[in-house]
């Protein structure tokens, strides 16, 4: 397991002036939460970005893609009032972890921009985050961003920010995207040649789901290798959704920290309302969900409601038993599996994973099996196949009649993957519905290349014609058959149409 070789952009500077709307203005979406207090940010928080090249590029001048990285305010990590939270933690012990996430940031990054806010001009902090980047041999690496020059009145305040001892700023506005443009080809220059353009999106991206608590910030540092994000005894510790991009046998892949869930109703304020959506993004933008469920304690509310979010997202999933070697001296993995396909009902077509964290154990399989769900999610059936499959199960066994009406499937076809989404032409979609359904989805998980993961299943009713439509049908064949009969000057005989009794037959229609 290794980091992937892209060049990194880090982006440093004390709170509020404005890292996290830059990464995400940098990103083209929302990759940070931004909110008005400090200490938001806490662990390194990174995109992947395509730059396009300067507009007096020759033209066919490739992309360049780049990781920038978005670490915690420097100095400053709890807003006034705010030093503890909802159950009495000292949040101002997480200061030296966030201080290491910054140290680790710089010290890999190809280029640091360090942001000042010309709006409430120089401060201390400011001078003492200059200091330690020049303490640290970073003086060449440093690119001085002015942010928050939201119109030209607030050029000349920039010109202050020079004392730092690192040039003249680069002028920007993360709110509305004044002098973005420069700033991004200036990176462009910076960073030089790379062989990483093109990789964005191909990497498989797993997030890691869980109620507070469950391990998962320690499982995304022991699959990186390092301390990737902030692991802490106090609850809530990671706000955003962290991507850490990592290679495992020369395949890259993306680890999506989330944010821990708790009942809503326990929600200490509006970032952890907004942590809670930034979860749920993450398992969207996923191809593989690992649902962390901890072994020691009892399966909560929340982890049902987490199992219901995936099976409403059709999401390939891994259950995830985490912290087992504190628990299999008592438990057997026979009966935790019984125990869990009680509790978690409508995931039992996920496979399950018995692992350690903190010492790795099981984490080899975990991310095999990975990658082995991503595939069975990207699996086509032929629609001939298909349809065979499905006369079989139909003549099994079919829904059942209602008012004197039988089912009846006209056609069967795949019309998409990840999740694998099945279409079914039919004379009443209500007949499938509900029970059946479920009996459809479990004959099809035992008979397709995707076992393990959710299928769709989408209902449609077969049209009828309208007498529009129909007289249309007749005008086309009768266009049709004139275009064949018109002689040519090079042609020999007519060829006649084909008469109607001799068309294809139709495939004949699965029924009861």
């Amino acid at each position: 397991m290794g980091l992937m070789s892209v060049p990194q952009i880090a982006i440093v500077g004390r709170p509020n002036v404005g890292k996290s709307s830059l990464l995400n203005r940098l990103a083209r979406q929302r990759v940070s939460i931004v909110a008005a207090e400090p200490g938001v940010t806490r662990d390194r928080v990174s995109a992947l970005i395509e730059l396009d090249a300067p507009m007096e590029s020759p033209p066919g001048t490739p992309v360049r893609m780049v990781e920038v990285v978005d670490t915690g305010g420097f100095g400053a990590y709890t807003a006034q009032g705010k030093r503890y939270d909802d159950i009495g933690a000292d949040l101002a012990s997480l200061a030296p972890d966030i201080e290491a996430q910054i140290q680790i940031a710089t010290d890999r990054a190809d280029v640091i921009l360090l942001v000042v806010d010309v709006q409430s001009g120089l401060c201390r902090l400011d001078a003492d985050i200059a200091t330690l980047l020049r303490r640290h041999g970073d003086t060449d690496k440093v690119l001085l961003v002015a942010n928050k020059v939201d119109s030209d009145k607030w050029i000349a305040h920039s010109i202050e920010a020079s004392a730092l001892g690192f040039g003249e700023p680069r002028c920007v506005s993360a709110a509305n995207g004044y002098g973005m443009r420069e700033l991004m080809e200036c990176i462009y220059e910076r960073v030089g040649e790379t062989d990483a353009a093109g990789e964005a999106g191909q990497e498989m991206k797993i997030a890691i789901v869980a109620k507070r608590n469950a391990g998962k910030s320690t499982l995304i540092n022991t699959l990186a290798g390092e301390p990737r994000v902030i692991v802490s005894e106090i609850a809530g510790t990671t706000r955003d959704a962290i991507d850490v991009r990592f290679e495992i046998n020369g395949r890259s892949m993306v680890a999506i920290d989330t944010a821990g869930v708790r009942k809503r109703k326990s929600f200490a304020d509006d970032i952890e309302e907004y942590a809670y959506h930034r979860m749920l993004s993450a398992i969207r933008r996923a191809d593989v969900v690992v649902f962390l469920v901890d072994a020691t304690v009892e399966v909560s509310q929340v982890d049902k409601k987490l199992s219901l979010e995936l099976q409403r997202q059709y999401k390939p999933t891994i259950i995830a038993v985490n912290k087992w070697d504190l628990v299999e001296d008592r438990l057997t993995a026979k009966d935790y599996l019984t125990y869990l396909t009680e509790q978690l009902r409508g995931l039992d077509y996920a496979p399950i994973a018995f692992v350690s964290a903190k010492t790795g154990r099981g984490l080899k399989d975990l991310v095999a099996m990975a990658f082995n769900l991503h595939e069975q999610a990207s699996h086509f059936e032929p629609t001939a196949r298909l349809n065979r499959i499905i006369e079989v199960i139909l003549s099994r066994r079919g829904p059942s009649p209602k008012l004197g009406t039988h089912a009846k499937v006209y056609y069967a076809a795949q019309i998409a993957s990840n999740p694998p989404t099945i279409a079914l032409v039919v004379n009443d979609p209500m007949l499938f519905r509900g029970p059946y359904e479920r009996y459809l989805v479990n004959r099809l998980h035992e008979e397709l290349a995707c076992s393990e993961v959710p299928i769709r299943i989408v209902f449609r009713k077969r049209k009828r014609m309208s007498l529009e439509e129909l007289k249309q049908g007749a005008r086309d064949q009768d266009s049709q058959l004139g275009r064949m009969q018109a002689p040519s000057r090079d042609a020999g005989p007519v060829p006649r149409a084909p008469s109607r009794s001799r068309a294809e037959p139709q495939p004949p229609a699965a029924q009861l």
